[in-house]
């Protein structure tokens, strides 16, 4: 099931996330400052891709507070826009009941767009 929710999101939008995402990721990464930003937006790309059967969860490494720090300036610069819009297709296609579980995965990814530093993408188990 996970292969043809991937295929269908794949074929009808997921490839335009994704492409978007890289695009932004290149951008952030001209300068020295945008390189974590740029990796934090890959990361997104990849799970944009193919977002059924994976998840994330908090990483446990003990980076101490950087990564809230990190998280905050996300927020300031694009994150919640980013989320906000991921928010809104969501409940746009959770109208439908075809539409639910493309639903459910921009809600997940909208968690992850708000909050992307401390956090790593795992297979569903």
């Amino acid at each position: 099931m996970n292969t043809l929710g991937n295929l269908i999101w794949f074929i009808f939008g997921g490839i335009i996330i994704a492409i978007e995402y890289f695009i932004a990721s290149l951008l952030l990464m001209i300068t020295i400052v945008g390189i974590p930003f740029g990796l934090q937006t890959i990361k997104l790309g990849l799970l944009a891709l193919w977002p059924f059967g994976r998840t994330t969860v908090q990483h446990q490494t003990s980076s101490g507070c950087l990564s809230t720090v990190m998280n905050i300036i996300w927020i300031l610069i694009g994150g919640v826009w980013i989320s906000l819009s991921h928010l809104v297709f969501g409940i746009l296609l959770a109208i439908t009941i075809i539409g639910i579980p493309f639903a459910r995965q921009h809600f997940k990814l909208a968690g992850l767009a708000l909050t992307p530093f401390g956090r790593e993408i795992v297979p569903v188990k």
